[in-house]
């Protein structure tokens, strides 16, 4: 499969480093006399419904979207989640953050010995967190099944939003890849036996989020929605149709639930993202 290809090979070997969090060993040892900043650059967060099952070239596309954050003074995080009532919890799978560059001036007080220790490290990071970030996407791709009878969105999106918002990046960037169809008892946008898509009316939707506290807060954060209206593979073979009426319900009640959870909609992915996330 062309996901596993995109690290060149590190996705195999990455898949055993799935599960561990801030797993980038820092390049600043003792001997540079200086310590990177405390700040990331941009933090990434991948959260990945696992009811949601993707296609291979929507796998890929979160692949290809995650690669261009893996830079020097960048962090990232991957987290899978479902529902609540069947054991499949808000979790975070792997995080890491890459060194920031040496300042220039900086380098001119460290020993050449020590710099070329520290210059061969950083090089190694991006293709440590390619490994790391690939194992991970793997583990949360595989454990993803239809199967799963209830999905809690709402409650994992506020969940997800408190680990957002505790990051002390400059900018966060959030792919929440999901379906974004709530079934719990909350509420169900699904109909027809979860063969369709209910066209939810989002003012009383929203007050439903109101009564049980349901609002979020990403802090500020840039957020792109991947697999908005996605139908089981039953709902697929029954030909069920999502109108554009039916759609443009789900997209007004996200649009507005997480403008009330301080979060930036940049792109609703109905279900592929039409531009790269930035």
């Amino acid at each position: 499969m062309k996901l596993f290809a995109l690290f060149g090979g590190m996705f195999l070997c990455g898949a055993a480093m799935a599960g561990q969090l801030d797993a980038i060993p820092t390049c600043y040892d003792n001997k540079l006399v200086v310590t990177p900043t405390a700040t990331a650059d941009t933090e990434l967060f991948i959260a990945i419904d696992q009811t949601t099952p993707l296609n291979a070239a929507l796998r890929q596309s979160v692949a290809d979207n995650l690669k261009p954050f893996l830079s020097a003074g960048n962090g990232f995080s991957i987290v899978t989640f479902s529902a609540y009532t069947q054991g499949h919890y808000t979790e975070v799978v792997a995080s890491g953050r890459l060194d920031p560059v040496l300042d220039l001036a900086k380098r001119n007080d460290i020993s050449k010995t020590a710099l070329a220790k520290f210059d061969q490290c950083i090089t190694h990071q991006p293709q440590l967190a390619a490994q790391l970030a690939g194992g991970a996407l793997r583990s949360a791709f595989d454990g993803t099944t239809g199967e799963i009878s209830k999905s809690d969105v709402l409650a994992s999106v506020k969940a997800i939003s408190g680990l957002v918002q505790k990051s002390r990046a400059r900018t966060k960037v959030v792919l929440l890849v999901s379906d974004m169809l709530e079934n719990s008892s909350i509420s169900s946008f699904y109909a027809d036996k979860g063969l369709s898509v209910r066209k939810i009316d989002p003012a009383k939707e929203l007050q439903l989020v109101t009564d049980n506290q349901l609002f979020g807060d990403f802090g500020g954060a840039h957020l792109y929605v991947m697999g908005a209206g996605l139908l089981s593979e039953d709902a697929k073979k029954s030909k069920s149709y999502r109108d554009p009426k039916t759609m443009q319900a789900l997209e007004s009640f996200w649009r507005t639930y997480l403008e009330r959870s301080k979060a930036q909609l940049m792109e609703f992915g109905q279900p592929a993202l039409l531009s790269p996330i930035h």
